[in-house]
């Protein structure tokens, strides 16, 4: 395993991220580090949620930046707001002991009008959501004309979404762009389109495999029970955590707001997010979820996505995700930064099946638990 000295970081980002205690590169970053630090060229990468693709393609980014040049040189498009500011906030980070790189992150949801005054300040990077970013730029509030850099990330999810025209729409704007860099977990007929499109046919694809992705310090399990009996499990997982706090997923916003009403019954302190919340409700479930307000918060894994809470005890699969990118995704919420966690499915003897397939798949070791 190559350090990312060897990669080709400069060692002040490398300081920045030795603090942030990523020491040693993933696949994903050992594999695309190396090639966008090279040469100018488009690049699809495919790698599931977890992978550490946000370092993956924010190092090779910040070095391509001249700082003498106060212009717009970086694009980076990200499906929700959450996830938008996760990775400003990363790259401001990695950025700490190196020279000022000015990030501005720009989504729906928020005052436009403190986003047009933030974006008048010297900036670098530009983190966006496709819609907010089109409507900027028809207010001539932002110039992307001389962007030399752009990030589809996750574009299955901006596709999941219907940003399809917005992508279609915001890749024919950047006629000087030299580098098209897109990181999808999964490579649905939209996304091939997009690409026969918009990228390069020369371009890298660099492909990771699912297996040996999940955090080590996870403890994966389930228990097995009748759909009937799975709220008083769940209650029965709460209590015996005692204050700590756990993300509890569901697959629907239906059963996100009647789980969350379940709880709120048995005096819990829980909060829910979904597709149908506006921003302002969004951020302030979210707020009460940072500062401990709120034990439980109640999800569906698109509105999850960026969600990042340190001392995160657990994660509860109340309903089982679509598919394995998704467990994935969720059970990396729990055992950040070094610390060990749960994740806890919940499954009718129906479902066993799907537990054997994320262990095949994922390369990963269920323990089934008899009680809580």
């Amino acid at each position: 395993m190559k350090s990312f000295e060897q990669l080709g970081i400069h060692p002040n980002f490398v300081k920045g991220l030795n603090e942030l205690k990523i020491i040693n590169p993933t696949e994903i970053q050992e594999k695309v580090i190396p090639i966008l630090l090279e040469t100018d060229r488009d690049l699809i990468g495919q790698a599931q949620t977890g992978t550490g693709k946000t370092a993956a393609y924010g190092l090779p980014l910040l070095a391509k930046v001249d700082t003498n040049v106060n212009e717009i040189q970086g694009l980076i498009l990200c499906p929700t707001r959450e996830l938008g500011q996760q990775v400003a906030k990363q790259l401001f980070k990695f950025t700490k002991y190196s020279e000022k790189i000015f990030t501005e992150a720009v989504y729906g949801g928020e005052q436009i009008d403190k986003q047009i005054s933030s974006l008048k300040r010297p900036t670098h990077i530009v983190v966006a959501t496709p819609g907010r970013l089109i409507d900027l730029v028809k207010r001539k509030a932002i110039d992307i004309r001389n962007v030399k850099t752009i990030v589809l990330d996750e574009a299955d999810e901006m596709l999941s979404m219907g940003f399809k025209a917005e992508l279609d729409e915001i890749l024919s704007m950047l006629h000087s762009v030299e580098n098209k860099w897109l990181f999808s977990a999964t490579m649905p007929t939209g996304i091939q389109d997009i690409v026969k499109k918009h990228i390069s046919p020369d371009a890298h694809i660099i492909k990771v495999s699912g297996k040996n992705i999940v955090n080590n310090k996870i403890q994966h399990s389930y228990l097995v029970c009748e759909d009937e009996v799975k709220f008083s499990a769940l209650l029965s997982l709460i209590r015996s955590e005692h204050k700590n706090q756990g993300l509890v997923f569901c697959k629907t916003k239906a059963a996100t707001i009647r789980l969350t009403k379940q709880l709120l019954s048995k005096n819990l302190l829980a909060d829910c997010i979904h597709g149908d919340l506006s921003q302002k409700e969004r951020d302030k479930a979210m707020r009460a979820f940072k500062n401990g307000s709120a034990q439980i918060l109640v999800a569906t894994d698109i509105a999850a996505r960026g969600i990042d809470v340190s001392d995160l005890a657990y994660v509860a699969h109340y309903q089982l995700p679509e598919n394995e990118e998704y467990y994935t995704h969720r059970s990396g919420r729990t055992a950040r930064a070094g610390k060990e966690g749960l994740s806890l499915a919940f499954v009718n003897p129906a479902e066993i099946k799907y537990i054997r397939k994320y262990e095949r798949s994922l390369g990963i070791n269920f323990k089934q638990v008899r009680a809580i």
